[in-house]
């Protein structure tokens, strides 16, 4: 195993720039940033290889100023646990607006946490506006760093001081193997707003992790969280709801569902959220479709069963909603499906019962003789449509290798064919289910990957 990383949380008010420190830190754009306050609600953990070492930045909600009164107190919680939890802390503040009553009050309170605080002035982004900074020595927290998130000025002295001053966390000395079986998987936690995708994050943690609200739109960001459950670790990625775009009332919400959708392009495996209550809607088939388009794994959880389950025939409401899903859902019918309350926490280790047979699926593999016979029986049962005036021809099929190094992946088969465009959906479909009439690939998408012969020049 290696070292834990030291965890440095950024704390300050809202709108003082906060996610835009964070996101220079990690070398992207993690963090939600706008002029809006209060953008950031949860509190979102990455990895930053800014300096020597590797580190850990959390990036929080603003703390005061209630510019969401919705949520202030929630934000003001996670702001505070994470301050618990880290290793030190980087107080940011706003050099141009100056040194507030707010900010002071802060910097009362971060003291007698008796962790290091470093003092980042930030927006000060040409050396001229360093005068700035001075009168923000009143705060009483030691050296000050003038900083620009946006413009990467003063970065390196802020991390340098970091580790100078931030002693780091004894490991055993041993690495650890960056192998599929070691590699901790993502697992998005996908769905339109309001299924209950943070609340089923918190149920699976036992801690009120990522802030929970009947609202539509509570998550913005697309929530990292490292979870190990029986040895295995996890990161759990908790996305902001996925809606029409014409129902996005703000940017904010834009960029929210870009992350969401980003998320899933990144991901290992998907897990798409259903509200038992409403069914399956329009928008939960178009995620389920951009699953489908990124051949991801997937588990589909129909959150909510508690509403439904206190019936005369419980077993028959269950099997109706669940045909009902699958039916509308047909496109990911490879999906296992969990019925589940995140509320009260039923069924919820089943959801990791299956990611791990998930996982054991999507390293099975099918031996070359195996495969060409199954394919050309299958060929023979039910010969291709005419095409062209022509015909489709396999002429040899394998297993292609995974050297994407994930824990979980789609199981590709390569086929090299007379002509790639001859084969229709509808034909591709019928050798799909024929391979996985041999190998179910439960959870996990089956690709085919077409290779026709040169053609010779004219």
């Amino acid at each position: 195993m290696t070292a834990p990383l030291r965890r440095i949380a950024l704390v300050g008010r809202p709108n003082v720039g906060k996610s835009a420190l964070f996101n220079r830190l990690v070398g992207r754009q993690v963090s939600i940033v706008h002029d809006q306050p209060g953008v950031t609600r949860d509190w979102i953990v990455a990895r930053s290889d800014f300096g020597a070492e590797p580190f850990e930045v959390i990036d929080t909600g603003g703390i005061g100023a209630e510019p969401d009164p919705d949520f202030a107190a929630q934000t003001k919680a996670a702001a505070h646990r994470a301050i618990e939890e880290c290793d030190g802390m980087v107080f940011v503040v706003d050099g141009r607006d100056g040194l507030t009553p707010l900010d002071s009050e802060l910097a009362a309170t971060l003291r007698t946490s008796r962790k290091p605080v470093f003092l980042a002035v930030n927006k000060l982004d040409e050396s001229m506006h360093e005068s700035l900074a001075m009168e923000f020595h009143r705060l009483g927290l030691g050296e000050i760093y003038p900083v620009s998130a946006a413009h990467g000025r003063g970065i390196g002295d802020l991390v340098a001081a970091i580790f100078h001053q931030v002693p780091a966390a004894e490991g055993d000395g041993t690495e650890e193997s960056d192998t599929p079986e070691k590699r901790e998987p993502m697992v998005a936690i996908v769905g339109r707003p309001n299924v209950g995708k943070s609340s089923l994050v918190n149920a699976i943690l036992g801690e009120e992790r990522t802030i929970v609200s009947e609202i539509a739109g509570t998550t913005r960001d697309a929530v990292d969280v490292r979870y190990i459950r029986d040895g295995q670790g996890y990161i759990l990625c908790d996305t902001a709801g996925i809606r029409h775009k014409s129902k996005h009332r703000t940017s904010v919400e834009v960029f929210s569902v870009m992350r969401s959708e980003k998320t899933i392009r990144r991901a290992d495996v998907c897990v798409l959220v259903i509200d038992a209550t409403a069914g399956v809607t329009s928008q939960d088939k178009k995620i389920g479709g951009l699953i489908q388009e990124r051949s991801k794994a997937a588990i589909i959880v129909v959150n909510k069963w508690d509403l439904l389950k206190d019936t005369d025939d419980e077993k028959t409401v269950r099997k109706k909603l669940i045909d009902s899903v699958r039916s509308e859902l047909f496109f990911l019918d490879y999906a296992p499906l969990i019925t589940l309350s995140a509320k009260s926490g039923e069924s919820v280790p089943r959801l990791f019962a299956e990611m791990e047979r998930v996982r054991g699926s999507a390293r099975r593999t099918i031996g070359t003789g195996v495969l060409n016979r199954l394919l050309k029986e299958a060929m023979e049962r039910q010969p291709p449509p005419m095409r062209k005036n022509k015909r489709f021809k396999m002429l040899y099929a394998t297993h292609a290798e995974s050297g994407d190094r994930r824990p979980f992946s789609q199981a590709e088969f390569i086929l090299f064919v007379n002509d790639p465009e001859l084969l229709d959906d509808s034909y591709r479909s019928y050798l799909e289910r024929a391979i996985r009439a041999v190998q179910p690939y439960h959870g996990v998408p089956v690709r085919l990957t077409l290779r026709g012969r040169e053609k010779e020049p004219d």
